[in-house]
């Protein structure tokens, strides 16, 4: 293991975990990180439209671009296996060393699918080095979101962990919000024929750069002082960490579970909704991109403000609880206004799921943090984030797609409505980890956490 270049730990106080004295540098190599992390990521679902006949050639642009969808999937597929074999292995050696080897796979990832020749000059090649190349995004999208909750919040000083813990999320929402205006700057440049032939390639290549600079960044960051007081020179094994996860934090999981359900309608917002505007309403695809651009500005602004208040108020799950609620009330008249015509009425649409999408999203990775002690912190939010992102994250724009084809779209508005609601129901049995004591019961559980044989 290397050696980290944190300051040496003590133990935890009144007022939380000591941090280290290079926190702003350390902030950036993990905002940075996650940020390369779901550019790549998106991008592939923004461009599935354009792509998908070069790659997934067939009888028609639909059944290629469902194929382009089950390829995207099988990234999500592989999240949750990932996320349960390396998240261990994250709270065992450290989150610095995971993060960095999970930006490394997503920027190879990327270069994969912006060099691969089309279907035309390698054949069945192009498609197998598609699924190759979302194999290895997928095992390090499945090690990237839980380590890079756990160190940003164990970076933070205690009466900043709601902002700290919002900063991953804001930087997904900025990867989005980068990945649609890329997606919408090459769709209006270049002529369809050489966005078909070369312009959708950039886009991916770009996002490899960005993936060297993350992993440059994040081999020079810090381990958190909170891991190191935890863990010390003892290391439990793995697979006793992920014995103890499951033997003794059943409820947690369930609830962490329910924190990340609603990215099904995070990832038909972020990677669907242009395309089903185009689908349903016959709107040009670069328009609609352009309009989502808009409204992840909001997203990018709510996040961290959302972050910042929770610290302010003390207060967590009522965030979580306001912008679920947003979504199960505002997604099916949002989708309905969709059908009328005008850019400003499409952006206003992606804009408003965006803000009750950011509510939500905000601080849920803090609460994810503070249910688990920081000895299986990361195994805790892998096993139960991991899981419920393949499930529902990976197929959404799928089954959006097969709702759409089938000729049912608001059954999209449904579907997300549904998985929200039952989600909603589990918030309230959340605890208030915000408030002092909450932190304080936090900061105890970290203290004593048992090393486990």
């Amino acid at each position: 293991m290397t050696t980290s270049r944190s300051t040496p730990p003590t133990s935890a106080s009144n007022t939380g975990p000591v941090v280290s004295k290079r926190r702003k540098a350390n902030l950036v190599a993990g905002t940075v990180g996650h940020f390369v992390e779901w550019y790549d990521w998106y991008i592939y679902g923004l461009l599935a439209a354009v792509f998908s006949s070069q790659i997934f050639p067939s009888e028609s642009a639909f059944a290629s671009l469902i194929a382009a969808f089950l390829t995207y999937a099988i990234g999500f597929l592989v999240r949750p296996l990932s996320g349960i074999i390396i998240s261990p292995l994250a709270d065992k050696y450290g989150r610095r060393r995971i993060l960095t080897y999970a930006v490394s796979g997503m920027a190879v990832g990327a270069l994969i699918i912006g060099l691969t020749p089309s279907f035309d000059s390698i054949g069945y090649a192009a498609p197998i080095l598609f699924v190759v190349a979302r194999v290895i995004q997928g095992i390090s999208a499945g090690s990237e979101g839980q380590s890079a909750i756990a160190y940003m919040v164990e970076h933070a000083p205690a009466n900043r962990r709601g902002l700290f813990g919002s900063f991953t999320n804001m930087a997904s929402g900025l990867a989005t919000l980068v990945a649609t205006g890329a997606a919408a700057i090459v769709t209006s440049v270049f002529t369809p024929d050489d966005l078909a032939a070369y312009g959708w390639r950039i886009p991916f290549i770009i996002g490899g750069i960005f993936g060297i600079i993350g992993l440059v960044m994040r081999a020079r960051s810090d381990e958190t002082p909170e891991y190191e007081a935890v863990n010390g020179d003892e290391k439990a094994s793995a697979r006793s960490r992920l014995k103890d996860l499951l033997r003794n934090h059943h409820k947690q999981i369930l609830q962490a579970a329910a924190l990340s359900a609603p990215a099904v309608a995070y990832y038909t917002w972020a990677t669907f909704l242009p395309t089903f505007a185009n689908l349903t309403t016959g709107r040009d695809l670069s328009q609609t991109l352009a309009g989502s651009v808009i409204g992840l500005v909001l997203l990018v602004i709510v996040v961290p403000l959302t972050g910042y208040v929770s610290d302010r108020l003390g207060r967590r799950k009522i965030f979580p609880i306001i912008g679920a609620t947003g979504m199960v009330v505002l997604f099916y008249p949002l989708l309905l206004l969709m059908q009328q015509p005008g850019f400003w009425v499409y952006t206003a649409v992606a804009a408003s799921g965006w803000v009750v999408l950011g509510i939500w999203q905000a601080v849920y990775p803090t609460i994810q943090a503070e249910l688990f002690p920081a000895a299986v912190r990361v195994s805790g939010i892998g096993f139960a984030h991991q899981l419920v992102i393949a499930v529902f994250g990976g197929t959404a724009p799928l089954i959006a797609a097969a709702f759409v084809g089938a000729g049912q779209p608001m059954l999209v508005a449904v579907y997300m409505i549904v998985v929200v609601a039952i989600s909603l129901a589990v918030y309230l049995t959340l605890p208030e980890t915000g408030r002092k004591e909450g932190q304080a019961l936090v900061n105890e559980a970290d203290t004593n956490s048992i090393h486990l044989k």
